[in-house]
């Protein structure tokens, strides 16, 4: 055997590991695709908030974590209004950006139950004030 031929083939073994170790280290794709649909961003760019949709399930994250889910698009949507409203509030502005696949679904829910969505969020917001005085 050729020192030649030996080094070529150690030469690809170590190759061939590299290989092996970077597609063992890479990340995996989600098993289901997320889809992203609203983010709340701060006067810096900074990402406080965002919904996607995930196996039929709006996703709301907020502060870098999973604040909740829901199969209500209106439901999420006001939830991110709001905070959005509590953050100008303390005066620090912030800018809401939404799909429109979003704003249709959660209109659609609000009509579902009789009412405007504007009016579908003061009701979450009552009870979420509700709730807050009651505990």
């Amino acid at each position: 055997m050729s020192t030649d031929s030996k080094l070529r083939r150690d030469a690809r073994r170590r190759q061939d590991e590299r290989a092996r170790n970077r597609a063992a280290a890479a990340p995996q794709a989600p098993a289901t695709p997320v889809e992203p649909h609203a983010e709340l961003r701060d006067g810096e760019r900074k990402l406080l908030a965002g919904i996607v949709r995930r196996d039929g399930e709006w996703v709301l994250g907020m502060d870098g974590r999973i604040a909740g889910e829901s199969p209500s698009a209106a439901h999420v949507l006001a939830m991110i209004m709001l905070a959005g409203e509590l953050h100008e509030r303390e005066g620090r502005p912030v800018r809401l950006a939404y799909s429109d696949a979003l704003k249709d679904a959660a209109h659609a829910e609000a009509k579902a139950e009789g009412m405007e969505f504007e009016q579908f969020k003061e009701q979450l917001a009552a009870r979420m004030r509700g709730a807050q005085q009651a505990g």
